[in-house]
């Protein structure tokens, strides 16, 4: 889903408890494409919430107070009535989209479910699996990366937002995906590699970023994930991993439950991204005119594959990844 027209450059004021118990923490609230975007006293995101998935802990009652899940894992309270009365219609729209018993539209879900059924029990599920992903839209990956993006910090701790860490990495990112190219993202402790979830997200950990000898390493784990999205899509992965009963009820209802993707998020920290095929790194990094040498080596110590992949290398560098005060920047991340 998209966030209201009418309500796509509103922002308001309020205060966010990033646990029961927490310390209150002044942020600014304002709407993403399929989000609710939190940011701290200097515009830096500080988490990301679902819109669809919005629950609100106190009807009626003022200041309104928001949670992201059925849990209240964490808090929002919220004071403007202009912000609020925006997040109840989004609400009531994801309600008006539940069926409801004794309508049609039941009806036709019910024909669904069953047709799918028929082509799980005598077709191939590959096929139902791949029409599934090819009718998600943009905005629906998009809320689901933005929620297994917040369950993941759960595990691995709030991402890094050093102000100048995090210029100097979105201009990486501008460097190697272009300007609204996707999401990079490091995270404190507890994730076993890189990860690319759905939405265009990459999450990095920080331990690579500040082992990293040189910009160009940490723009090749950037950039072999990416190519590790090529051959595996994340929401293919969720959904083989989840099993049948869940694409079908993405497929009918456009929902996944809570339990399933807070699963993913665990399975994501503790399992490393799939390599990529050589072809593809070599045609990735070619792309953003990345040398693939300081990637390949830290990643393969007996330097038997890097050998081979640096022989295969098309071109030559386009250019430094970044400058060296945004090197010095993005390596001091998560000190800030």
């Amino acid at each position: 889903m998209t966030a209201l027209k009418e309500f796509a450059r509103l922002e308001t004021e309020g205060v966010w408890f990033s646990e029961p118990g927490a310390e209150p923490r002044p942020v600014t609230i304002s709407f993403g494409e399929a989000t609710l975007v939190l940011s701290d006293e200097t515009g830096l995101p500080v988490t990301h919430w679902s819109l669809p998935a919005l629950h609100r802990m106190n009807p009626s009652e003022r200041p309104a107070i928001y949670a992201p899940d059925a849990e209240a894992s964490e808090t929002l309270e919220i004071e403007d009535d202009t912000m609020i009365g925006a997040l109840e219609k989004v609400r009531r729209a994801v309600a008006a989209r539940e069926p409801r018993p004794g309508r049609l539209r039941q009806g036709v879900i019910a024909g669904s479910v069953v047709l799918g059924l028929g082509l799980a029990v005598f077709w191939l599920p590959g096929a139902l699996m791949q029409q599934t992903l090819s009718v998600v839209p943009p905005g629906k990956r998009s809320e689901l990366g933005a929620t297994l993006l917040g369950m993941v910090q759960k595990i691995t701790g709030p991402t890094c937002r050093d102000p100048l860490g995090s210029e100097a990495l979105g201009r990486m990112r501008d460097r190697l995906l272009g300007q609204g190219g996707g999401q990079i993202v490091v995270v404190p402790e507890g994730l076993a590699g890189p990860l690319y979830l759905p939405g265009g997200i990459i999450v990095l950990p920080q331990e690579l970023v500040e082992d990293a000898e040189e910009p160009a390493e940490i723009a090749g784990h950037v950039l072999a994930t990416v190519a590790s999205r090529e051959e595996h899509d994340p929401l293919d992965d969720l959904l083989r991993e989840a099993g049948f009963g869940t694409v079908l009820k993405l497929l009918t209802t456009g929902d996944i439950p809570t339990e399933t993707l807070q699963a993913q998020a665990v399975h994501l920290v503790e399992t490393p991204a799939p390599r990529a095929d050589d072809s593809l790194l070599l045609e990735e990094f070619a792309a953003a005119g990345v040398p693939i040498g300081p990637w390949a080596r830290a990643t393969d110590p007996d330097g038997a594959v890097s050998a081979v992949l640096v022989a295969a290398e098309p071109a030559a560098s386009a250019g430094p990844v970044v400058s060296d005060g945004d090197w010095v920047s993005l390596q001091g991340i998560c000190r800030g």
